[in-house]
């Protein structure tokens, strides 16, 4: 919100941020909360490696990351798992394969603008005989990490890395 300097409705420089979340206009009464927006990842482990995408847009471009992404308005963690893992890997799955597992506060800064998240962290099997094909403008590549070999500073957000240091304790 730091990028707030008028009023988007009455254009006055007479207002307050209130915890890097709450804008209040003085002239107009305008309020607005930049709520914490809500995002899935999805932990998918294949023998002894989990699933990691290489990133190819910004914030984190070239770093790894789990396939997921933010949820969509009147959408279900679980569906956006299904919305996700369809766009990025190209994989069917239903609601019912994911189990959460964790949450972890997140901040995702795009076009100077610092989203604070909530990431949920599912877990899934990769279905038998699927066949994973990339969504390229967004995924430059994947990998698959053996658990005793992932570097835990080239995974893209702190979010991330503390579910899987979690899930590999577990």
């Amino acid at each position: 919100m730091k990028n707030f300097n008028f009023c988007p409705k009455c254009s006055s420089q007479n207002f307050k941020i209130e915890n890097l979340h709450r804008f209040e206009c003085f002239n107009c009464g305008f309020i607005y909360h930049h709520n914490v927006a809500s995002a899935v990842a999805v932990i998918i482990e294949k023998e002894d490696a989990l699933l990691f995408l290489i990133r190819n847009r910004n914030p984190q471009k070239g770093k790894l990351d789990l396939p997921g992404g933010f949820t969509d308005p009147q959408e279900k963690a679980e569906e956006t798992c299904v919305r996700e893992l369809k766009e990025e890997i190209d994989l069917d799955f239903k609601t019912e394969d994911f189990t959460y597992f964790t949450s972890f506060p997140n901040q995702y800064t795009y076009a100077e603008v610092t989203y604070h998240t909530e990431d949920l962290i599912f877990i899934t099997s990769l279905p038998k005989n699927g066949k994973i094909k990339l969504e390229k403008e967004e995924i430059q590549a994947m990998k698959w990490i053996k658990k005793s070999e992932i570097n835990f500073d080239e995974i893209a957000f702190k979010s991330l890395r503390n579910a899987v240091k979690k899930y590999l304790e577990k």
